[in-house]
């Protein structure tokens, strides 16, 4: 059996004792560790197989230039030197695995450099700040594994005991882990789909249709995480064709929501390629915390989805800024793509009825003259594809059956 190895970041100028800690719990199971510091600031702590310096020099400065600098800025070229050698270092095979630990500082650069990495590989971060809100920044589209350090980064029989689980599972992860995240050449195409509640019944069905065509399926919940998700599997050719169904998140996205993919959503298969059905699934809302709704959207229509949730009732302007949005996008296309628009309903909401904040009710969730206004701003700005609209409801049986048709057409092309 080859030697397994695994790269520990950490600074070592506030945790020194701390990684080399992790270093003897992963050669205790076998795991070979490079130990490399993250440190911003110069100093002459050894036993990292590469520091500060080398990352520096890698993103075109250098460890006495970081110094100088505000911590994000260091931050930035620290993240962007150490993607570049350990990227290199696995064009070697020279590791399968990867752990962080640190601070809030020391987790925001860590886990940017792990996002940096194969989708597969396995990532463990043990952080100080693993048990807050932040932690959906710092996976975000990734597979990290997050060990709250209970303690901050000092050794005792508690952080002890955290550190020692943590280096356990990651050399557990890299013992049984295979050197490439390709598929093998006979695997099934694998199809990804934009998932949700509110579009169940589509998904649903393209999903058993797609798999008993053999094909295999991911899906992504379009509550923010999921479109980086797929947008970043997308990127990376892990995929071998888009079916967009619920491309709710660039509404939020457009109205600062709370299910926002960021300003990427919606271009790696864009910018790669790949087949792709678009559908406007559940752009008819934008999502909030409840009670947390701005005070700019107060006079809107509202819908409490659940104890969390409270889905805003999109207009006119916002389906013209979403329809524009998508047309920009969707012009710079390297490959062929549909939309397929559901005149009857982007959403299961469409049955429901609309209330203000104050618990009122309004009307009826389903505007279709609204609705139109992103049909309208689409045709009238897209330049390249196809535009199918269908006197259906996003979640009939036919309505899937007209995207899976048009996919499976552009597969064969």
């Amino acid at each position: 059996m080859s030697e397994k190895k695994a790269v520990v970041l950490a600074t070592l100028d506030s945790k020194p004792d701390e990684a080399k800690y992790v270093c003897s719990v992963l050669e205790r199971a076998g795991v070979i560790p490079y130990l490399c510091d993250l440190s911003l600031r110069p100093h002459d702590i050894e036993g990292a197989v590469s520091n500060g310096n080398d990352f520096a020099q890698a993103a075109g400065s250098s460890w006495k230039e970081l110094a100088e600098m505000d911590r994000n800025q260091a931050s930035e070229f620290m993240v962007k030197g150490a993607s570049i050698i350990l990227k290199k270092w696995l064009e070697k095979n020279k590791f399968s695995g990867i752990m962080g630990l640190g601070g809030a500082n020391g987790t925001s650069m860590s886990c940017a450099i792990m996002r940096s990495l194969p989708t597969l590989m396995p990532k463990v971060m043990v952080s100080a700040v693993a048990a807050t809100g932040a932690v959906q920044w710092y996976v975000a589209e990734s597979n990290i594994a997050m060990f709250p350090s209970i303690g901050d980064f000092t050794l005792n029989r508690i952080t002890r005991g955290v550190l020692n689980n943590a280096g356990r599972a990651l050399a557990g992860m890299v013992m049984v882990h295979e050197t490439t995240d390709k598929a093998p050449d006979d695997a099934s195409p694998l199809i990804g789909i934009s998932s949700f509640g509110g579009t169940a019944g589509c998904v649903n069905r393209l999903t058993e249709t797609l798999m008993n065509l053999g094909y295999e399926v991911i899906h992504f919940h379009a509550s923010g995480p999921g479109g980086k998700a797929l947008e970043s599997l997308a990127r990376q050719k892990d995929l071998s064709a888009v079916l967009d169904i619920t491309t709710h998140e660039i509404t939020d996205y457009l109205v600062e929501g709370v299910y926002s993919a960021g300003e990427s959503r919606f271009t790696a298969a864009i910018e790669v390629g790949l087949p792709q059905i678009v559908v406007p699934g559940a752009i008819d809302h934008s999502n909030f915390w409840v009670n947390q709704v701005p005070d700019k959207y107060s006079d809107r229509e509202f819908f409490q989805y659940n104890a969390q949730n409270i889905l805003m009732r999109t207009n006119s302007e916002e389906f013209e800024a979403i329809g524009n949005l998508m047309a920009d996008r969707l012009n710079q296309s390297k490959a062929e793509f549909v939309i397929l628009i559901p005149t009857l309903g982007f959403s299961e909401h469409t049955t429901r009825k609309t209330y203000d904040l104050e618990g009122n009710e309004c009307g009826f969730w389903f505007k279709p003259e609204v609705d139109k206004v992103f049909a309208t701003a689409l045709k009238k700005r897209l330049k390249k594809g196809r535009i199918v609209e269908l006197d259906l409801h996003i979640n009939d049986s036919e309505f899937a059956d007209n995207c899976l048709s048009f996919l499976l057409e552009l597969l064969k092309k």
